[in-house]
């Protein structure tokens, strides 16, 4: 079924819903912007649809990369410490702290992977 979106430039035409949820991720559909079903008289904010409310946009996933980059090399920053430590500490307490620091790392690297896991592919 095709869809109508009024935006502030014009009217655009799209042949379905997925096609309207594709130009909402990237930008050229605002949540202001109204939809209608071809043949329908009522016309909908596109933030009101469901479809659309749950589709997540570029900068949210721009943000999430780089918290996840920023991530990634603190971690590889304290594996490097750690290292550091463990092989040029003079006394047990210092290649402890060493010890410790790697743990940490593991477990951030551990999450980072978590994450990457569970995050959807992107909408092309």
């Amino acid at each position: 079924m095709a869809y109508r979106v009024r935006t502030s430039d014009g009217e655009l035409m799209f042949p379905s819903l997925g096609d309207i949820e594709r130009a909402y991720v990237q930008g050229l559909v605002d949540p202001d912007d109204e939809v209608r079903e071809d043949g329908a008289e009522k016309w909908r904010k596109a933030s009101s649809l469901p479809v659309l409310a749950q589709a997540k946009k570029p900068q949210a996933q721009d943000k999430a990369k780089r918290a996840q980059t920023l991530t990634v090399v603190g971690a590889v920053a304290m594996g490097v410490l750690a290292l550091v430590l463990l092989f040029t500490g003079s006394n047990w307490n210092i290649r402890m702290m060493g010890i410790a620091l790697a743990l940490v790392v593991s477990g951030l690297l551990t999450r980072v992977t978590f994450k990457a896991y569970k995050r959807p592919p992107p909408v092309l």
